[in-house]
């Protein structure tokens, strides 16, 4: 792991893939960080060169004192591309990732050759907006410790997590590693979305990926919609996946996102 000095702090990636090959640029979401893409790394690293970062307060980058803004988050992420020389990067993103993947893509349309927001919302909707508030007040009273459990239930399906045992434990772990104010400003910043009346301006061919059981994150109807209101947009929905689709269904992802980017 490697850490850069870009828009005011310290922010923490890893590089793969051979030097020259086109770039792909992976954004973490909330209680997320740059391991949660290690089981992409072998099929995608060959043909490409790999950038994938923490978010503010999140794994290894350092964290500033709530809110956040996606003002924040996507000029992190473009100070990252300006002192690695990263002109122009197809971009990939989950949960909080898939909506800066979008505002990415709204606010540098000439440096974002093609999206993959995966598991996410450009809207807030009552049901969903309802989640965060008892979690922040949670975790401000007992910490990240307070959420970890209920965080790890909510990605992924009961009969995923009784399976897989190990994996579960690397989740928790990740969870773990996020600073409390990472947590509490990521969460405000996803609270503020709302490009929805800007999605049918994006004109790079754009892929929504969900997860098949994902019931309030990013359901695979609101991508679906999503993906029709852009002008060169596709769907594709991941079988036995919540979600944190890529993580469940991690072959599928691979297959998605060697598919939709070959095509380009």
């Amino acid at each position: 792991m490697a850490v850069v000095d870009a828009n005011g702090i310290n922010i923490s990636y890893e590089l793969d893939g051979p030097e020259g090959a086109p770039w792909v640029t992976f954004v973490t979401g909330i209680t997320n960080d740059t391991t949660m893409w290690d089981d992409h790394v072998p099929a995608l690293s060959r043909n490409f060169r790999l950038l994938r970062l923490d978010s503010r307060g999140h794994g290894g980058s350092d964290a500033t004192p709530p809110p956040y803004s996606f003002e924040q988050l996507t000029g992190d992420v473009a100070a990252v591309w300006d002192e690695l020389g990263i002109e122009r990067t197809h971009v990939v993103g989950i949960g909080l990732g898939g909506m800066t993947t979008i505002a990415l893509a709204l606010r540098f349309p000439r440096r974002v050759s093609a999206i993959v927001p995966t598991a996410c919302r450009v809207e807030l909707v009552p049901e969903y907006e309802a989640i965060w508030p008892p979690m922040i007040e949670k975790s401000a009273a007992e910490g990240i410790e307070g959420i970890v459990d209920i965080t790890a239930s909510r990605w992924f399906p009961e009969s995923f997590r009784d399976a897989n045992p190990e994996k579960m434990e690397a989740v928790r772990a990740m969870i773990r590693r996020t600073s409390l104010d990472g947590y509490h400003g990521c969460i405000q910043a996803l609270l503020t979305v709302g490009f929805g009346a800007e999605l049918s301006s994006l004109r790079m061919p754009c892929l929504f990926v969900s997860g098949a059981l994902d019931a309030i994150g990013g359901p695979s109807h609101v991508m679906q919609e999503m993906a029709q209101t852009v002008q060169d947009g596709q769907h594709i929905s991941l079988p036995d996946a919540g979600h944190i689709c890529n993580i469940a269904n991690p072959a599928a992802y691979d297959d998605a996102l060697l598919s939709f980017f070959d095509s380009l």
